[in-house]
């Protein structure tokens, strides 16, 4: 295999997965194609409908003509998220990966901040954004504590509510904590937007591919950090997150989750935690997700019956009125 030629230090690769994202996936594209420092963008088609992809890398104004070029990787089917970040990463040229979800919209300037942010550390490192819904507050996921057995079981459970401000009832999530003014470390950042040097990507080999969706990010976190890799947070960039806007069954992802934590904690905590503890823990998971999968049957029996109300991708209804605002203006 030819070398890959030499890049700019600040030369970066933009890669999005998709998978049945819709119409929001034209403004995440958007929203890379104006920075001078992104190289390129790689889209992993994991699946998409005719035409949505074609719609999303053609540009909406003559100023996005002249930016980064977009490659598009598709007929490979749904290999699920980390064997498509994986992709797009060995396909990348740039020395810099900038992973962003195919429902978020980079800020104007965000991108620059991030690297100016990230000029003076030291290898090997990655930094992630603050992330926040359409109403402009933090999302959970944004910044995260070391997800353990233990705090799998605060959370299933709700401990939390016995004790919050217990260092032994802390949970996972820290949206709720007040947001720094600087960049901080963090134990774990969320896959939905994070920047790293290519090197450091490939220092534990990329994303874990046993992780079909979900949880793939907490281990990379953590097996990144056990490789000396420090882990940062930049509250100066705000990325706009919609939720729910792909067409994925949400009962499955819920399942693939639950699957995934637990394959999680088996691999990094089995040595750590009792055995039966680890058991408890995983019946804790399967348990609320049949609660979850009977609460979603009864909704769907009472829409049928016509005495429900249909809340289902509430994400792309939020992007297409968005959407539908920014064309009338």
């Amino acid at each position: 295999m030819d070398p890959k030629p030499e890049q700019p230090a600040d030369c970066v690769s933009a890669i999005v997965v998709s998978y049945f994202t819709g119409p929001v996936l034209s403004r995440a594209i958007a929203s890379l194609r104006g920075y001078d420092e992104i190289d390129e963008i790689i889209i992993v088609d994991n699946g998409n409908f005719p035409g949505d992809v074609e719609r999303a890398t053609t540009p909406s104004d003559e100023a996005l003509e002249n930016g980064a070029p977009v490659t598009v990787i598709s007929g490979h089917g749904n290999i699920g998220f980390a064997a498509a970040c994986n992709m797009g990463a060995a396909r990348a040229r740039g020395r810099l990966l900038l992973f962003l979800n195919p429902d978020a919209v980079m800020p104007k300037n965000g991108v620059t901040r991030m690297l100016e942010d990230a000029a003076d550390f030291e290898s090997p490192w990655m930094m992630g954004a603050k992330l926040v819904g359409p109403d402009g507050v933090e999302q959970q996921g944004s910044r995260r504590e070391t997800l353990t057995p233990w705090r799998a079981f605060i959370e299933v459970s709700k401990l939390y509510k016995i004790a919050p401000k217990h260092p032994y009832f802390q949970r996972f999530n820290m949206h709720t904590h007040e947001c720094p003014e600087e960049v901080i470390d963090v134990p774990t950042l969320s896959g939905a937007c994070f920047l790293m040097p290519a090197k450091d990507y490939a220092l534990i080999d990329g994303m874990d591919e046993h992780y079909f969706l979900h949880v793939e990010d907490v281990d990379f976190c953590l097996r990144f950090a056990k490789a000396g890799g420090k882990i940062y947070f930049n509250p100066h960039v705000s990325v706009l997150h919609f939720k729910s806007s792909s067409r994925a069954n949400p009962v499955k992802i819920e399942a693939r989750k639950t699957s995934g934590m637990i394959r999680y904690f088996n691999t990094h905590f089995s040595d750590t935690y009792p055995r039966p503890f680890l058991w408890m823990v995983a019946a804790a998971l399967w348990v609320a997700f049949g609660l979850l999968f009977i609460r979603r049957a009864i909704g769907k029996l009472l829409r049928i019956a016509g005495l429900g109300v249909r809340t289902g991708n509430r994400g792309l209804k939020r992007a297409r009125s968005m959407s539908a605002r920014q064309s009338s203006r």
